[in-house]
């Protein structure tokens, strides 16, 4: 996992940015063997998402604040169903609403992280009944380590062992990360969002 924090955190500068993703480029056709920690984050990154490794949750807040700062977010209000999100970030100037009206971003967590797509695979325990197309643009994700699976029918078998007495409704994944242009035909009706991974070794 010191893997993943040394390649994967936000690059220092432009240069950095675009020789990581030179690198994870030329790896493509090696994926397969990568463990699925790597593989999820270089699918992940090549899908348009922002990942950041932490080893403790002092670095998540600080990685937390860091996203508040650069968006200019003190005191906007976030889409957050889960009262545990909410205490664990209570220390921050923000609002939370537990409907999508005027919320600048959404920050939730999720069932598991699929390795060979990059996606973010979710239920209504996570969302409840919410269409990803009605996310705010902006999506903050919080997971660990342990909820990286290779392939959707692995995640969705987790699901079904997560849940035993009744399996969640609204089980979707989100893969597609960077935030359409309006005046791009190609990307209408698209369900892309700007999205960050606070993920958190845990293992």
């Amino acid at each position: 996992m010191r893997l993943l924090k040394k390649i994967f955190q936000f690059s220092k500068s432009k240069s950095d940015s675009e020789e990581v993703l030179k690198t994870e480029t030329e790896s493509l056709n090696q994926l397969e063997d990568k463990p699925v920690d790597e593989l999820f984050a270089i699918n992940f990154r090549q899908n348009g998402g922002k990942f950041l490794y932490c080893d403790n949750m002092e670095e998540i807040h600080e990685c937390f604040d860091n996203i508040i700062r650069e968006n200019n977010w003190n005191d906007a209000t976030f889409l957050c169903l889960s009262n545990h999100l909410r205490q664990c970030f209570s220390k921050f100037p923000i609002n939370y609403a537990s409907n999508n009206s005027q919320t600048e971003c959404f920050l939730a967590s999720c069932e598991f992280l699929v390795a060979d797509t990059g996606a973010i695979l979710f239920s209504s325990k996570q969302i409840a009944e919410i269409n990803i197309k009605d996310f705010p643009d902006y999506i903050i994700i919080f997971a660990t380590t342990s909820q990286f699976v290779k392939t959707i029918s692995d995640g969705l078998q987790g699901i079904k062992m997560k849940h035993p007495n009744k399996i969640p409704s609204n089980i979707t994944t989100l893969k597609n990360f960077d935030v359409p242009d309006d005046n791009n035909f190609m990307t209408y009706g698209s369900s892309s969002k700007k999205l960050y991974l606070l993920l958190l070794e845990d293992l």
